[in-house]
Order: structure tokens, then C-alpha cells, then sequence
């Protein structure tokens, strides 16, 4: 069963691979029209519980349910058309120009000409990105370019859910920055529910009604920064809290 106003439940999901165990007894719930962002170290089961979530692997115990619906082979491929997946690197096509990578899984669905055509200037507005490029190759492109290509890619069914993996992750400080303000107001416009994995404490805070963070497989805590500073539900948590301060603020002595 879901709980009410949830897009995911995850019920006691685990996944070994070899003899690592990725992931262990995990239970969450992903609030709808809001964002969730799952942060922890790396190798903690971030993005493994992603996979999950999004039918790209199967758990060894446990279910996931989108929309009330259990993942499962069978409905996987079907359920993910209305979920849109960013990875850190973008995952585009490179002998795709961009146009041709944004509107792939429309045109392998029957989409009308003029559907896909309203659908794909409408998000390059959205997302900032010049019209002129859309008939570019990744290759020519920046890594900022790149990120909203893939961005317009994973909205291009108008998905439920926006899942997305270190997005941002491989980009400069500057891109970084530019294009983590242009998501927050993408996410504000659509309503959609997303799903963001990062490692990066302060984009956390930036997006996330929620966060969740992880340790070795498991949730250690969820809810909100302040949450975590003011009842840390573990000692990780605060020690976690604190590694991530910059020196200016150890040096003044304020909260993350």
C-alpha cells in the first residue's frame, strides 16, 4: 500500500552486489510536488536506491511502489515513461544532435510532428537553452549545455517524477552555481516531485524539502537541516554536518 500524497514507498528494499552489501532494510517515502534529496558519502547506496526507485535494478528483498504500483519487470519499461532520469554525466547520445536527444522517446512513440516540435521549444525556454544549439552534438556543446539538454530530455513526457543522479556534479563552480538556480526554479514552476542525489551539503539544503541521509546502505535520518543540527538522530549525522563546513564558518563558529 502507498502512503497518501507519496509518489514512492520503499519497503524494506536490500541489495547485495558481489559480496557488498549495497543497501539494507531500506525504508522511504517521497512526498509528492515537493523535493527529496538523498545525500551521503560516496559508496553509501545513493544512487544503488535510485536505481531502484526507477526500475533500473531489482532489489534482493523488499518492494518499490510508484503511484501506488509495485516495480517489476514486467511494468518497468512502461512505469519509467513517467518518470524523467538526469544522470551526472547526461547520458546523451553523442551521435544524437540535441534535438534528436531530447525528442527520442517521443518520436519512438508515434508523437505528432507539431506535439513534439510546441513540447520542444516550450522547454528549451524553460531550461534557457539556445534554440540555435538544439542542432548542435553534445560534443559541441558545454557541460552547462549538456545538463539542460538532458534536463529538457527527461521532461519531454511530461513525467510524473524527476529522478536525478549527481547532476550536477561534473561541472565548474560557476555552471554550478547558474544552472542549480535555474533548476530550483524549474522544479518551483512545474510542481513536480523530484528525487536528487548529491553529495554536497549545501546543495541539499538549496533544494530538498526533505533530505535523507545515508551511511554504509542504511538511512540514518531524514527530515530537514534544521532537524539534523538540532536532534541529530546519530552521531554521524552531526560529524557529517560538520565535514562539510567551509573553514570561514568553523572560523566564526556558525551552523551549516
Amino acid at each position: 500500500m502507498q502512503t497518501l500524497n507519496s509518489v514512492f514507498e520503499v519497503k524494506g528494499i536490500s541489495k547485495i552486489y558481489d559480496s557488498t552489501q549495497a543497501l539494507s532494510c531500506i525504508d522511504l517515502s517521497v512526498p509528492s510536488e515537493q523535493t527529496t534529496v538523498v545525500i551521503g558519502p560516496s559508496g553509501c547506496g545513493k544512487s544503488t536506491l535510485l536505481r531502484l526507485m526507477i526500475g533500473l535494478a531489482r532489489p534482493d528483498t523488499g518492494k518499490v511502489y510508484f503511484e501506488g504500483t509495485e516495480i517489476t519487470p514486467m511494468n518497468a519499461l512502461l512505469l519509467r515513461r513517467r518518470m524523467g532520469y538526469v544522470t551526472q554525466t547526461g547520458g546523451l547520445f553523442p551521435h544524437l544532435t540535441a534535438r534528436k536527444n531530447v525528442i527520442l522517446m517521443a518520436n519512438y512513440l508515434g508523437w505528432e510532428k507539431t506535439l513534439i516540435e510546441k513540447h520542444l521549444l516550450a522547454l528549451a525556454e524553460l531550461t534557457q537553452f539556445p534554440k540555435d544549439g538544439l542542432q548542435r552534438f553534445p560534443a559541441q556543446l558545454s557541460g552547462g549545455q549538456q545538463q539542460r539538454v538532458a534536463l529538457m530530455r527527461a521532461l519531454m513526457l511530461n513525467p510524473n517524477v524527476l529522478l536525478l543522479d549527481e547532476p550536477l556534479g561534473a561541472l565548474d563552480p560557476i555552471t554550478r552555481y547558474d544552472l542549480q538556480n535555474d533548476l530550483k526554479e524549474i522544479f518551483h514552476k512545474l510542481r513536480k516531485s523530484v528525487v536528487l542525489v548529491t553529495h554536497n551539503i549545501e546543495e541539499a539544503k538549496f533544494f530538498g524539502n526533505q533530505m535523507v541521509l545515508m551511511q554504509a546502505g542504511r538511512i540514518i535520518q531524514q527530515g530537514t537541516i534544521h532537524e539534523f543540527i538540532e536532534a541529530p538522530a546519530d552521531p554521524f549525522v552531526t560529524r557529517f554536518i560538520k565535514t562539510h563546513r567551509s573553514p570561514l564558518e568553523i572560523q566564526k563558529g556558525g551552523d551549516v
